[in-house]
């Protein structure tokens, strides 16, 4: 997910037996899933417009009067059929990311007081954006399985021959696209994350990735 240009490469992210150091690997799963549902519900009380795949998550909550929780956990489900012609298996990352996700969004959402003036939700906005970065790198670092949109690209990926990056670019702007022609939160917030998540999630996961004392042995 985090790109070819980093320090990291694609294998060192390559997911892992749940048996391989669970005692670990799964508190910073949960912690990160929480962590980015809760960056998710900050940034949709700023206001100031949502991450690609949220405002199409926003304008299927106004449209079917679900929770967002609710909406984000079901295009999840969805998104895992896609897996099916891709030949990708989900992971125990996978599955937490489905429920947790969703979950810790709507806890949010009840217990965070909506922002009263324009500083406020700036803060929230430059909070969630980097608590999203962190929360990306965490859950991605413990690798136990992609979420089901990561796990889109990759396999696409896999598939065709394009690279990553292309791939995401061309998936996100057709769902920024569709959620934005269908109602969702367009904004300063939406370019500000397109434009940071890459960079603030490569530069964490060198802090939050695990790797076996093996593989540790062999890069020093």
């Amino acid at each position: 997910m985090v790109g070819n240009d980093g320090a990291m490469a694609p294998t060192d992210l390559s997911t892992l037996p749940l048996r391989t150091s669970p005692g670990r690997r799964l508190p910073q799963l949960f912690v990160g899933l929480a962590l980015y549902g809760f960056s998710t519900g900050l940034q949709i009380k700023a206001a100031l417009g949502l991450a690609p795949w949220d405002v199409l998550h926003d304008a299927l909550h106004k449209l079917l009067g679900v929770s967002f929780g609710t909406v984000t956990a079901a295009v999840s489900l969805v998104v895992l059929l896609c897996w099916i012609p891709i030949k990708q298996r989900p992971g125990v990352g996978t599955i937490s990311n489905v429920l947790l996700v969703s979950t810790s969004i709507d806890l949010t959402l009840a217990v965070v007081p909506t922002p009263s003036n324009m500083f406020t939700r700036i803060v929230l906005m430059i909070a969630a954006v980097a608590l999203n970065g962190l929360a990306t790198a965490a859950y991605i670092g413990v690798r136990l399985g992609p979420g089901p949109r990561d796990g889109l690209m990759t396999g696409i990926s896999a598939r065709t021959g394009y690279a990553i990056r292309w791939v995401r670019t061309a998936i996100e702007i057709i769902v920024l696209a569709t959620g934005w022609l269908l109602g969702g939160s367009v904004g300063v917030g939406t370019v500000i994350y397109a434009l940071a998540i890459g960079p603030l999630a490569q530069m964490f996961l060198p802090m939050v990735t695990w790797r076996p004392r093996a593989e540790v042995k062999v890069g020093h």
